[in-house]
């Protein structure tokens, strides 16, 4: 009688450790589970955030036109954002879309801040692009085809330009505007259109809207197209340049804290 007593508790016994030892088991595998699923989950999406953060802009083009450079013109461009305090820009291409996102208090006022896309052009030249989109950060938000004489913030440019929309803006009644900053460090100054003669033809229509800005020796012009084939001359302004000039597109969101998209294509340079 007392051995069988004995015999069932030590298979109780037994029996105990068993299930111990399983319990054991199944929480440490299931920690395990836990750390294993936890643990790459962190890795990866700091991976991935760290690969898209430390791509250079001038890596993303030639990326994008490794197979086709001949395509397109961006491959001989670089890239630089005015202004010592101003957020860094950013410029992808896809699909031949050219999106430039850019912050920077404006470019205007004896200093600038923005993002510049530029290559360097002796001479007479001509240069076009379509915009298809630019959001509103500001009111003044601006973006389009910038002639500097290099890149510091209160150099000496010409300045075509479009906003998001045809508000009526303090002496501005259309949808661009060409400035110019006559000598280093001096304030910014303007051409506006003259509504009352010139109607509609100053007013942006994204995706429609095409600009230009040309140079005949000290002469920039300034147009504006809905079709790219017929062309309003929307200033003219005379402005002694050196002959070799930073030339490209600009962006400024007008908002220091803010970002703003412009997209952009068929960029066409001509020189002479």
């Amino acid at each position: 009688m007392h051995i069988t007593k004995l015999n069932s508790i030590k298979g109780i016994v037994r029996m105990n450790k068993v299930l111990y030892i399983f319990l054991i088991l199944s929480l440490s595998f299931h920690s395990l589970v836990l750390k294993g699923k936890e643990k790459p989950g962190k890795s990866i999406l700091f991976e991935k955030i760290a690969i898209s953060s430390s791509k250079t802009v001038t890596q993303n083009i030639q990326q994008e036109v490794k197979d086709n450079e001949s395509d397109n013109i961006l491959s001989e461009f670089k890239t630089y954002t005015i202004g010592k305090d101003a957020l860094k820009g950013t410029i992808t291409v896809e699909d031949s879309i050219v999106e430039i996102i850019a912050s920077g208090k404006d470019i205007w006022g004896t200093e600038d801040e923005g993002y510049f896309v530029f290559k360097q052009i002796k001479g007479d030249f001509e240069v076009s692009v379509r915009f298809h989109n630019l959001s509103p950060s500001d009111l003044y938000t601006k973006a389009g085809i910038m002639a500097r004489n290099d890149l510091s913030d209160n150099a000496k440019h010409v300045f075509f330009l479009v906003f998001p929309d045809n508000q009526e803006r303090n002496n501005n009644n259309g949808g661009c505007e060409f400035q110019y900053r006559k000598k280093r460090g001096r304030e910014s100054k303007a051409i506006y259109p003259n509504q009352q003669t010139e109607g509609e033809a100053f007013d942006v229509n994204f995706p429609d809207t095409w600009i230009k800005l040309k140079r005949e020796k000290n002469t920039f012009s300034a147009f504006i197209s809905s079709n790219a084939e017929n062309w309003y001359q929307y200033s003219s302004y005379e402005q002694k340049m050196p002959r070799k000039l930073l030339i490209g597109l600009a962006v400024t969101s007008h908002n220091p804290q803010g970002y703003t998209r412009a997209e952009f294509s068929e960029l066409q340079i001509k020189t002479y």
